[in-house]
């Protein structure tokens, strides 16, 4: 009789232990604001916020928010854009505050090599980062160029990829858009889309 009651006890003991763990885990609070949290560990106790939910998680699961910008800023720019994409080359007339202007500006900024130089049909790309003061850093990087295009070809348009983005910076950025660009890579593929007149001599 007496190890009966003993066990109900103990049962008891454990149970009020338990329910008290779990009304703790339900009093924590849990802070949701972005990027605020620790990193959440195998070894936590706690709610946390992780990256991302498993299906492993017992308690309540806050997914991060991935940065409103991704990592790589892609764009191209053509040497003749269509007529429906004019508008889209048009240097903004006020401080950049959207992706979108900062690509018109990147755009508007463009030069290409002079016929004699340049070669119809190439593609070029490159790839670099902006301080928050609209300034490059570092020289931009060369990614790609086509296969068969001559290695003079090639520093003529690295030539003009140059100086087009000297002429250009630094940009105007607002204060919001100046410190989410500061430092993610940005690549741009410059297409050579022009119909170039071909020498005489050739058929």
């Amino acid at each position: 009789m007496l190890r009966r009651i003993g066990s109900c006890l103990m049962v008891a003991i454990v149970g009020m232990a338990v329910a008290g763990t779990a009304d703790a885990r339900r009093r924590h609070a849990i802070d949701a604001t972005p990027f605020s949290h620790a990193p959440c560990s195998v070894l936590d106790r706690r709610p946390c916020t992780p990256y991302f939910c498993s299906v492993f998680n017992h308690g309540p699961c806050i997914p991060e928010i991935d940065y409103p910008i991704g990592q790589n800023l892609q764009l191209t720019i053509e040497s003749a854009p269509s007529r429906d994409d004019a508008a889209k080359y048009d240097r903004p007339d006020h401080d950049l505050d959207t992706i979108g202007d900062l690509f018109a500006a990147l755009r508007s900024c463009w030069s290409p090599p002079p016929a004699e130089s340049a070669r119809e049909g190439i593609q070029m790309s490159v790839r670099f980062s902006f301080k928050r003061s609209g300034e490059i850093i570092s020289t931009p990087r060369m990614t790609y160029a086509t296969a068969d295009a001559s290695a003079d070809t090639r520093a003529a348009y690295i030539k003009a990829i140059n100086a087009s983005l000297d002429a250009c910076v630094p940009l105007k950025f607002t204060g919001g858009l100046g410190g989410a660009l500061a430092g993610r890579p940005i690549a741009i593929r410059y297409v050579d889309n022009r119909e170039l007149d071909k020498p005489s001599g050739r058929p």
